[in-house]
Formats: structure tokens, sequence, C-alpha cells
């Protein structure tokens, strides 16, 4: 499951940080940064799945 959620962080960053934290404050922030560029809100999804997983 973390090759999808990994998948999902890179090509839909939102979608990746609702699986992890739901509609969480985290989830929000993603959708920012996703919003305000792509890079970041993929960085902070991969950080949420990367931390997830642990």
């Amino acid at each position: 499951m973390n090759i999808v959620k990994i998948l999902l962080a890179i090509f839909l960053p939102p979608v990746a940080a609702f699986l992890c934290v739901g509609f969480g404050v985290h989830f929000w922030l993603n959708i920012l940064l996703t919003l305000l560029g792509g890079l970041p809100g993929m960085v902070h999804a991969l950080w949420l799945v990367v931390k997830d997983g642990q």
C-alpha cells in the first residue's frame, strides 16, 4: 500500500494527504501548498506518507 500512497503523493498530493490524515490540518495545508505550487504540495505529501509508514 505504501507504493500506491507514494505514487499518489507524486501525482495527486491532496489525495495522499487525505489517506494519511483525513480532513485534518495537514490535509488543508497540503491543498494550500499544492495550489501555491506543485512541488511544495508533493514534498509535504511525501513527508506525510513516510511519517505514516513508520
